[in-house]
């Protein structure tokens, strides 16, 4: 059993042992999200247009272009109304538990779905379908993966407990590659095309199984505990957090742009613009992506903590001036086509990006009453999703066709910076006291004895 005790303010701690299992349950669900999302984005890249998405059937190509692009992100906003709200209803252990069988469900099935030599049209349909499907699971996964984290750990030290749910882009981003690596090493380019891509979907099988195996032995978090004894969980709570949270959620939306737009130059931009306008091979814009990635697994958690130490705010905006500027000198560094550059340019610009993306996760959990908090990290978070990393992208692409220079991009992200540190500005900083008082509050000395190691 997971065991909590009292400290000396009164507040409930849970043991270490549940901590370290809500951290591992947290930063599962994200990985197994960003894995998916990597392992998809490469095989609709390379497999897809020949298994699913046939050149000789126009309605197949828009199919693939709708599926790549609009799908995954048009669908995480319907998944933080339904399932955001869940998790302030029924509870943030009921949710994830949801949310990760969806999504692993999803992915396995793309991992067995027949291609269009065998049902024909069906085949692009259903693999749209699915990918729609990842998308809802996946909106509502972060706001109960972070809160689950979070609201197990101290809230005093809430920047590095949420930052579990962080650190999935990067973990998840390196087990799709190293996968698709070893999957390409082992096997030959016919076997790889025949069934060899399908092993990278069906490994997620192992992801999904951890995280069940933790998660289903998880308690719910004591906060939700305390609001099922206190009777305060909201009957409705997408309409409360638009009628009574409209600051925290512009705040929490605005304040995820940046990082966002930035994450997404970096990851995905940086690979087009360095091979096709610098000359780079893939493989070298792919190696320096995988570098940061790699210090990213040290940097998020260390930034989240290092936000508990100092301002969370002012943490973030300085990142966020920091990341942007960034920008301008990235461009300038890798000019001269040089790979050490191009590697000192992505870690130094992901380095930046981990001290926003780090603290984020508290950030955007505290502006929102504990009653209304999955619901509004949710909306918040899918909200974002759109009018950041599912634009820039887009945005990237038509700068720099129509101006053939990197300055309008970098003048792009700068108008997105500003939007984030205007979300700051809005925002408000950590108050643990809160949640330590009404956890206090709710949660009787029976229940408390029941809990403790």
């Amino acid at each position: 059993m997971d065991g909590t005790t009292p400290d000396g303010r009164g507040a409930v701690r849970p043991d270490r042992t549940a901590l370290t299992k809500a951290f591992a349950a947290s930063l599962t669900g994200t990985a197994l999200e960003w894995y998916d999302f990597a392992v998809y984005s490469a095989s609709a890249a390379l497999i897809f247009p020949i298994v699913f998405f046939p050149e000789s059937d126009p309605l197949t190509g828009t199919l693939l272009a709708f599926s790549t692009y609009a799908v995954g992100y048009v669908a995480r906003p319907i998944g933080g109304f339904v399932f955001g709200r869940l998790g302030d209803v029924i509870g943030r252990k009921q949710l994830l538990v949801i949310t990760l069988l969806l999504i692993g469900v999803t992915t396995f099935l793309i991992g067995l779905l027949p291609g269009y030599a065998t049902i024909g049209v069906a085949a692009p349909i259903i693999l749209v379908a699915l990918r729609f499907a990842q998308g809802v699971a996946v909106g509502g996964e972060w706001g109960g993966a972070v809160l689950l984290s979070s609201e197990y750990g101290n809230p005093r030290k809430r920047g590095f407990w949420s930052s579990a749910a962080q650190i999935g882009p990067p973990a998840g981003n390196l087990m799709a590659n190293g996968a698709l690596a070893a999957l390409t090493f082992a096997l030959t380019e016919e076997q790889f095309e025949s069934w060899g891509w399908r092993v990278a979907f069906l490994l997620s099988a192992v992801l999904v199984g951890f995280g069940l195996w933790i998660r289903l032995r998880l308690e719910d978090t004591p906060v939700f505990k305390a609001l099922q004894e206190s009777g305060d969980r909201p009957e409705a709570p997408i309409t409360e957090v638009f009628r009574e949270q409209s600051r925290p959620l512009i705040a929490a939306i605005l304040s995820r742009i940046a990082p966002d737009v930035i994450y997404a130059l970096f990851t995905v931009f940086s690979i087009t613009y360095g091979v096709q306008k610098l000359g780079f091979v893939r493989s070298e814009v792919l190696t320096a992506i995988l570098i940061g990635s790699a210090f990213q697994l040290a940097t998020i958690p260390l930034a989240g903590a290092l936000s508990d130490i100092v301002n969370r705010r002012l943490l973030y905006a300085v990142a966020a001036v920091g990341g942007v500027v960034w920008v301008a000198v990235f461009f300038l560094l890798i000019g001269g086509s040089s790979f050490g550059m191009l590697v000192l340019g992505v870690v130094v610009g992901l380095t930046f990006h981990s001290f926003m993306y780090g603290p984020q996760a508290a950030f955007v959990t505290e502006q929102f009453s504990l009653r209304l908090r999955s619901t509004g990290a949710s909306l918040a978070y899918t909200i974002a999703g759109v009018f950041g990393g599912a634009i820039a992208p887009l945005m990237f692409t038509f700068l720099l066709d129509r101006t053939d220079s990197w300055v309008p991009v970098f003048v792009y992200i700068m108008a997105m910076g500003v939007l984030t540190v205007l979300g700051l500005a809005l925002g408000r900083g950590p108050d643990p006291a809160e949640e330590e008082s009404y956890v206090a509050q709710n949660l009787d000395a029976e229940q408390l004895s029941a809990r403790e190691s």
